[in-house]
């Protein structure tokens, strides 16, 4: 099974900007480390005689550029307890690889050192481990910059640059440390498909270069090298209608996607309206199958042009609309979705009534019930989190999580995994806005709507007197996450 290969140029500068699914980890990935905007010129086929020498000279040079680039990392990390949020899981020691770049910065994989509580780097042929900052991270393309304040780590260590994105059955090396070892080990392959793939870590659908040789565990954040420079990172992977043009007044020359479901919150939804024809983003024409022209002779997903763009950029979108084409301009910006993908370096927010425990909904969450969570997970909740859009910011999917069983709530643990819906008649936005109506509550009696036409109804005095004792009983030390105690 081949490995796969990401671009991170374009982003290096910024992480933030995907979309998400989740599927099962089947292969490794590496980053390409070139922006795709470039004009590129029509290449021959080399003859497999120069091939195997090109392949040979990548590894022999890889190898020289490693020993003073290339670095061990170990982390130690502690993840949340989703389904207990006011505690954490067990510690645990991972390592993986990283290279060196301009600034004296290591760059790696953002999973390498996700949920860090403490990272140290080890370079070659060096028995001494440093501690290591972690400076910036990009949880969606999965990539993450280290910093050492150590000057001595710097002595002898040179910085790796970054190049192209390779071209088929280009040779590349990739290297690192594989686990079990703590020799770099160097991998050879050539490129064989270029395309944008989701990333398991950040479920982001950006692009990736995949090559027919497998990289081991352990090598996540270790470069892929062609020639003298970095082409990428090696990281993680995951493991209709032809008649509708005649419905929608499109001539025969024309092309483009079907627009179905718009963002409440993006500015796209003050723009486009649904059954809009995309012709072409930024006067690239789109195909009827979602590509767009990529290189020589090849294509790719047109959501690649989108997942290049920065934060706050404009894009000029040719539509069909009614039968009449017009050029619109949408203004490019993150959208946190209803139900978080993922939550890395923080801790899961919570707030306990009555032993009611409250929490908004996430896909860590529906993950904790293992790795086939699509299918063992609570249904709706499944459903919700996957295809669901925000319709206000700040909006939450709160959940009845569990009941912490008591005198007080006794028949109600029937209700865990429910989402709640009001507090006293007057609907919620998110946690913060349950906590604050359940605490301002001023009438003898609390009332939770629930779905499927579910209630809860408290004594509020009796209610708030259990709280302290269930949180004791449990051994709970507060009734919310931090997050919530902040805004009290």
């Amino acid at each position: 099974m081949g490995s796969f290969v990401r671009i991170a140029r374009n982003l290096l500068w910024s992480s933030f900007c995907s979309q998400s699914l989740s599927k099962n980890v089947s292969q490794q990935l590496f980053t390409s480390s070139a922006s795709v905007f470039k004009s590129y010129k029509f290449r021959y086929g080399r003859t497999p005689v120069r091939k195997h020498r090109e392949a040979n000279a990548t590894h022999t040079t890889a190898v020289e550029l490693a020993f003073n680039s290339v670095v061990k990392i170990f982390t130690v990390s502690c993840s949340p307890n989703y389904l207990l949020p006011w505690q954490n899981k067990s510690q645990r020691e991972t390592m993986g690889s990283g290279f060196v770049i301009l600034g004296r910065k290591i760059l790696t994989n953002a999973h390498v050192v996700a949920d860090h509580s403490f990272v140290l780097v080890r370079k070659h042929g060096c028995p001494t481990k440093y501690r290591a900052e972690v400076k910036a991270v990009g949880h969606e393309c999965d990539l993450a910059i280290l910093v050492i304040e150590n000057k001595e780590f710097w002595d002898g260590m040179n910085p790796l640059e970054l190049g192209d994105v390779p071209f088929l059955q280009e040779a590349v090396a990739v290297v690192g440390y594989p686990q079990g070892g703590d020799n770099i080990s160097v991998t050879k392959g050539v490129v064989s498909r270029v395309e944008p793939t989701q990333y398991v870590h950040g479920a982001s659908q950006l692009m990736a270069i995949q090559i027919d040789a497998a990289i081991n565990p352990g090598n996540s954040g270790g470069p892929a090298i062609m020639g003298s420079k970095v082409a990428g990172v090696a990281f993680q992977n995951l493991s209709g209608a032809e008649n509708i043009g005649n419905h929608f007044s499109m001539l025969p020359d024309m092309t483009g996607v079907l627009v179905s479901k718009i963002n409440p919150l993006s500015d796209a939804y003050k723009v486009l309206k649904k059954d809009d024809i995309i012709l072409s983003f930024d006067g690239v024409p789109i195909a009827n199958d979602g590509t767009v022209p990529f290189r020589n002779r090849e294509r790719i997903t047109f959501d690649h042009l989108v997942s290049m763009k920065k934060t706050n950029e404009k894009a000029l979108v040719r539509i069909l609309r009614d039968g009449q084409e017009q050029e619109l301009s949408i203004i490019l910006q993150p959208i946190q979705p209803l139900v978080p993908v993922h939550q890395f370096d923080k801790l899961p927010s919570y707030y306990i009534f009555a032993g009611l425990v409250f929490i908004p909904l996430t896909q860590p969450y529906l993950h904790e019930y293992g790795e086939d969570w699509y299918n063992t997970s609570p249904r709706r909740l499944c459903e919700r989190a996957l295809r669901e859009l925000p319709k206000k910011a700040n909006q939450q999917l709160v959940i009845l999580s569990q009941v912490l069983m008591d005198d007080i709530n006794a028949g109600y643990e029937r209700l865990a995994e429910l989402q709640v819906l009001k507090v006293n008649e007057t609907e919620i936005d998110n946690l913060e806005h349950l906590r604050q109506l359940v605490e301002s509550c001023n009438t003898e009696f609390l009332r939770l709507d629930l779905e499927d036409d579910r209630v809860i109804v408290l004594n509020y005095g009796t209610a708030k007197i259990a709280t302290s004792r269930i949180l004791k009983r449990h051994r709970i030390p507060s009734s919310m996450s931090v997050d919530l105690l902040d805004t009290e």
